[in-house]
């Protein structure tokens, strides 16, 4: 039997939040068909439609939740604007905090506009997922293949594009937008009032596309021309502005992101400002209490119909406190939701009791102080905390001497390699990782294609 491969780890206090499950094999690199369409079609991420298998378990807003800001993302949509100044304008910025429920809004959204005939375009960006929903190398692509779905009259001038440029996908975004974009649009005279959304979201976590130097070493860091990923994120806000700017595209544009500085910066800037809607800022106007009062409700329902349990359970006294230590955060109750579902230890009344029990260890006001008391809680119920904090780190490439272990292969790498890795007897992986589906999904590791990525 081996010995452990990492013997004075200590286990630290961390949010983390991961899932194991199957997904499609990730893209290569595409080879030529003879039909354009067909190019496109694979050169473009499947994964960050809205109505993805990739996406089957991404969170959607609860019913009769984030209703308002539903309501205002649509509105701004489908309704023409009665100030002049605004009805020209096609882009709008959702933001909020991480744990504010923005992929669930965007893709409630999302569900919305395609039931109303408006769905244009989604692009769900994730740091967790394959390469092509973490950069912007198939960013384009995959608007133009939606749009031309949308509208098929653009397949023709779309292909012709492709035909007349073949090497176009390894052109930069402005190229590529204006080719199989723009172009093509002015060639069927979409007209102005053809309504119509483009989603964005999670465009945050782009990360930067790294390009190598053929002139330095191989597999040296002088072989890589390092980028920041507010680079590559900035290069994708500034073409779609360019995008919205044009009197050929009719559609309106929403990109919902972390209010992080770039975000910030140019949506502030002044010399553009007249361009963009105002803001969406996910704040206590939004009542977001209200909203997570109720998901909390439907779910101790749900557990009480499940379980047998008699009502009232639990008290109006333990929701507001729940409420509380939820600090606005969405993703706080659905830890504690998964967590009193999916344990395998004790019956939910000791699980709700062991997310009370959970006590922030940092002093001072900080919303995600009770999220990471309950992550905590939640390792800690592993037979093994230190061992399933090891598994976690190296599944995320976090342990310092092992960097860039699996930064050279094409995707996030399979569980059974991860599992060939670390586990020294049959069964590691459901002995480590059992307890903890509140924060990850375990499938059988027999099933070569799973791959891990992180719950949203």
């Amino acid at each position: 039997m081996a010995t452990s491969i990492f013997p004075s780890a200590h286990l630290h206090q961390c949010s983390v939040d991961f899932n194991i499950h199957q997904v499609i094999t990730p893209p290569g690199s595409p080879t030529s068909t003879g039909d354009p369409l067909n190019d496109l079609a694979s050169r473009i991420a499947s994964g960050a439609l809205h109505d993805s298998d990739e996406r089957c378990d991404a969170p959607r807003c609860h019913p009769e939740t984030r209703v308002a800001v539903q309501d205002e993302v649509y509105s701004w949509i489908v309704d023409d604007d009665p100030d002049p100044a605004q009805k020209m304008v096609k882009i709008k910025w959702v933001t909020g905090p991480a744990g504010t429920g923005k992929t669930a809004i965007m893709g409630s959204v999302a569900d919305t506009c395609k039931q109303g005939g408006v769905l244009v375009a989604t692009f769900f960006f994730s740091s967790s997922a394959f390469p092509d929903r973490r950069r912007k190398t198939v960013f384009i692509p995959t608007l133009a293949y939606q749009l031309a779905q949308h509208l098929p009259e653009l397949k023709d001038p779309v292909a012709q594009a492709i035909r007349d440029n073949p090497l176009l996908f390894k052109k930069n975004l402005r190229v590529q937008m204006e080719e199989l974009i723009l172009t093509p649009l002015r060639r069927v005279a979409v007209g102005s009032k053809h309504l119509g959304a483009v989603l964005i979201d999670g465009l945050d976590e782009c990360e930067a596309e790294q390009y190598f130097d053929p002139r330095a070493s191989l597999c040296t860091e002088e072989s890589i021309m390092v980028r920041r990923k507010d680079e590559d994120q900035r290069e994708i806000l500034e073409v779609l502005l360019d995008l919205s700017l044009d009197p050929a595209f009719p559609f309106r544009i929403v990109i919902a992101s972390r209010p992080e500085r770039v975000f910030r910066e140019f949506f502030d800037n002044q010399s553009h400002n007249s361009s963009f809607a105002p803001p969406l800022i996910l704040d206590e106007r939004y009542n977001p209490d209200a909203d997570i009062d109720l998901f909390l409700q439907a779910k101790f329902r749900e557990i009480r119909r499940r379980y047998k349990l008699s009502s009232p359970w639990p008290s109006r006294r333990i929701l507001a406190i729940l409420l509380h230590q939820a600090s606005g955060q969405f993703i706080y109750a659905a830890t504690v939701i998964r967590y009193i579902m999916t344990s395998r230890h004790g019956n939910p009344h000791t699980r709700l009791d062991r997310v009370l029990q959970a006590k922030p260890t940092t002093p001072g006001p900080n919303p995600f102080s009770h999220l990471d008391a309950v992550y905590t809680e939640i390792l800690r119920s592993a037979p093994d905390p230190i061992l399933a904090v090891k598994w976690l780190w190296i599944m995320k490439g976090e342990i310092p001497d092992w960097y860039g272990l699996f930064s050279s292969m094409d995707s996030t790498p399979a569980a059974f390699l991860v599992n060939l890795l670390l586990q020294t007897n049959d069964g590691d992986a459901e002995s480590v990782l059992g307890d903890l589906h509140s924060l990850i999904n375990v499938p059988p590791f027999r099933r070569f294609g799973n791959t891990i990525q992180t719950l949203p």
